[in-house]
C-alpha cells in the first residue's frame, strides 16, 4: 500500500521510540525543524516493554522545556498507533503538518534568517 503524506515530513526510523532522546527532539528544533512528532507503538503494546512510555515522558519534558523558553509546545507531539495503521500514520502526518503551518515558522528559524 502506497501512502501519501506531506513531502515536508522527514521520517527517521528507530528500533523503538524508547531510543528517542530529549536531545534528539531539541536538536531537531534547533537545527531548523518547525515541528517534530514521535509515532510509537500503542500504549501497553511496546515490543520493548516500556519504550513508548519513556518516549512519551521525554516528549512531555521537551514540550515543557519549549514552553519555558517561549516556543509553542504544540510543535512537539507523541502519537501511539500500531504498525498496521499505515493510513492513520499518513493522517497524523497531514494533521501535524497543518498544525505547524498554522503556528508558522519556528521562532528559531526566524532568528536565523535575520
Amino acid at each position: 500500500m502506497r501512502l501519501s503524506y506531506p513531502s515536508n515530513v522527514k521520517i527517521i526510523q528507530v528500533p523503538c521510540t524508547g531510543r528517542v532522546d530529549i536531545l534528539h527532539l531539541l536538536r531537531a528544533i534547533e537545527d531548523g525543524a518547525d515541528g517534530v512528532y514521535v509515532a510509537g507503538c500503542l500504549e501497553g503494546e511496546c515490543h520493548f516493554i516500556d519504550g513508548n512510555l519513556k518516549a512519551r515522558k521525554r516528549v512531555q519534558y521537551v514540550k515543557k522545556t519549549l514552553e519555558e523558553v517561549g516556543i509553542e509546545p504544540e510543535r512537539v507531539e507523541m502519537f501511539n498507533l500500531s504498525a498496521g495503521e499505515g493510513p492513520r500514520f499518513a493522517e497524523i502526518a497531514r494533521e501535524m503538518s497543518e498544525r505547524i503551518k498554522e503556528l508558522g515558522p519556528s521562532p528559531l528559524n526566524v532568528k536565523k534568517a535575520a
